[in-house]
């Protein structure tokens, strides 16, 4: 997500071009278009133990780069094994299960530009559907629905650097999103640390840590590219690879 060292984004337009694609996307990917009804599209990959896969589209009805509301809609897909205590036997065992889940949400809220960036906040109804799988057979739970809250800040401590913040909560499976990054201008990208925690209702925990490469172009797609550690509830800490595309409609 972009951003281009300048004053604010009230006084050159470019920074307000640049600072819409750093947060009003929302959902981690960023808006590279302004205007009237602006639309971007947009798809991830988190590749791990756990995998998830999304995509969607942002609106601006009044613009990428002003003040204003702004639509999000989403869906995705995941997977993951989990190891849990099965008592279909006289004695309890430990299985090996995996969980396969497919999510979407339509969120609407406002955007507001700063002088040190963005902030957004967001709220809608959300859909789940999971299965269960494991040498007993499948199992199809039943959908759950509920509301989603999603929150982002996307601040410039300094004309080189970048700080954001991302919050998701969900009551459909009562679950919560967080990552936090920050990055230093350099060779066209922003790169830095990141941190990032998921948990819910199941007592689920996934953490990943590692380096990230926010905003640089190839044609008319913008990426983020990170990799480092994920750990996660009952397993051996390994290695991910997440990735995010977006590109104006």
């Amino acid at each position: 997500m972009s951003a281009r060292p300048a004053s604010t984004p009230r006084r050159c337009p470019r920074l307000g071009r640049r600072l819409a694609t750093l947060g009003a996307l929302l959902a981690d990917v960023p808006v590279a278009a302004a205007g009237e009804w602006d639309v971007v599209l947009f798809g991830s990959m988190d590749a791990g133990a756990a995998t998830f896969l999304s995509a969607g589209a942002k609106v601006a009805p009044g613009g990428a780069t002003r003040d204003g509301f702004i639509l999000l809609a989403s869906a995705g897909a995941g997977h993951r094994r989990e190891r849990g205590v099965c008592t279909c036997a006289h004695l309890p065992l430990m299985s090996s299960l995996s969980r396969s889940t497919v999510v979407g949400a339509a969120v609407v809220g406002y955007q507001w530009f700063y002088d040190w960036g963005t902030a957004a906040l967001l709220a809608g109804p959300e859909g789940s559907g999971e299965m269960l799988s494991g040498s007993a057979g499948s199992l199809a739970l039943p959908a759950r629905w509920g509301l989603r809250l999603h929150g982002e800040i996307w601040a410039r401590p300094s004309d080189e650097t970048l700080l954001q913040a991302t919050a998701v909560l969900g009551s459909a499976r009562e679950d919560a999103w967080g990552r936090l990054a920050w990055g230093y201008r350099l060779w066209g990208a922003y790169i830095g640390p990141e941190a990032s925690l998921y948990a819910d209702r199941t007592a689920y925990r996934k953490w990943n840590l590692g380096l990230h490469a926010t905003d640089f172009a190839v044609g008319r797609f913008g990426l983020r590219v990170s990799a480092g550690v994920q750990f996660e509830t009952g397993g051996q800490p390994g290695p991910y690879l997440a990735l995010a595309v977006w590109t104006p409609l």
